[in-house]
C-alpha cells in the first residue's frame, strides 16, 4: 500500500474522524438533522481540508514555529471564507440550513489537527491525500448519521419519502438527543464489525503433539508428531 492510498484508508477507516477519533463533534451533532445537511457540511470541510493541507505543506519550511498556529488559522479562515461565498451564491438553501456552522469550520479541530500533526511535517502530495481521506471520512460519518436521523425522525432520505404514509415519525431523532443516540449506535456497530473482522483474521497458534520435542519423547509412537491447534492440545493431555 503506497503512502497516498494509506492516507485515504487512514481517514476513511482506521482513524475516521467521526467514529474513531470523535473529532468535530459540534457540527456532527448539530447539522445532521438530514442527510443533505451532512453531505453539505462534510464536503465543505473536505474542500477546506484539502486546500489548507496543500498550502500549509508548501509553506511548512517558511512559517516560523513561533507563529505557526496563527498562520494556520489565517490560511484556514481564507479558504472557509471562499467556500462560504460560493455556497451562498450557488446553493443558498444549503447555506441557510448550515448557517453559523460554516464559519465555525475555521476552528474545527479536524482541520487544525491535521495541519499541525501531518501537513506541517510532510510533502504536498501525501498531505493532499490526507486531507481527502479525512474529509471523506468526515463526510461519510455525517451523512450516515443524517440518513439514520432523517429516516427515523421524518420517514425520508435526502428529502425523499421512503416510509409509508402510515409511518409515525419518532421526532426525537431530529432533535438534539437523537444525535447522541444515533452517534452512539453507529460507533457501537462499527466497533462490533471491527472486532468480528479481527477475530476472523486471527490465526490460531499450533504446537506439535504435547509441546515437547519428539526426539526425547517416550510417547512418540502414539503421538506421531501430530499438529494440534492450541486448546485441542490441552484437551488431548487431559
Amino acid at each position: 500500500m503506497n503512502k497516498c492510498t494509506e492516507r485515504l484508508y487512514n481517514g476513511l477507516v482506521k482513524e475516521n474522524p467521526t467514529f474513531v477519533l470523535m473529532l468535530g463533534m459540534c457540527p456532527t451533532l448539530a447539522v445532521t438533522t438530514s442527510a443533505i445537511n451532512g453531505v453539505g457540511m462534510g464536503l465543505s470541510t473536505t474542500v477546506v481540508l484539502i486546500m489548507s493541507n496543500m498550502l500549509i505543506s508548501m509553506l511548512r519550511k517558511i512559517i516560523p514555529d513561533s507563529v505557526r498556529m496563527p498562520a494556520f488559522i489565517v490560511i484556514v479562515a481564507s479558504f472557509v471564507t471562499i467556500v462560504q461565498f460560493l455556497m451562498e451564491g450557488f446553493v443558498p438553501s444549503l447555506y441557510d440550513s448550515l448557517g453559523l456552522y460554516i464559519p465555525l469550520i475555521v476552528v474545527n479541530c479536524i482541520i487544525l489537527g491535521r495541519a499541525e500533526s501531518y501537513a506541517s511535517k510532510n510533502p504536498v502530495l501525501p498531505s493532499i491525500f490526507d486531507g481527502i481521506g479525512m474529509g471523506l471520512g468526515f463526510t461519510v460519518g455525517l451523512t450516515a448519521i443524517g440518513i439514520v436521523r432523517e429516516l427515523i425522525g421524518a420517514g425520508k432520505i435526502f428529502d425523499i419519502r421512503v416510509m409509508p404514509e402510515s409511518y409515525e415519525p419518532l421526532t426525537i431523532f431530529i432533535l438534539a438527543p437523537g444525535a447522541f443516540f444515533v452517534l452512539a449506535g453507529l460507533v457501537a456497530l462499527q466497533n462490533k464489525v471491527k472486532n468480528n473482522m479481527a477475530k476472523k483474521g486471527k490465526k490460531v497458534p499450533e504446537t506439535v503433539g504435547c509441546g515437547e520435542g519428539c526426539a526425547s519423547c517416550g510417547n512418540a509412537s502414539s503421538c506421531s508428531g501430530k499438529i494440534f491447534p492450541t486448546g485441542e492440545e490441552d484437551a488431548k493431555n487431559e
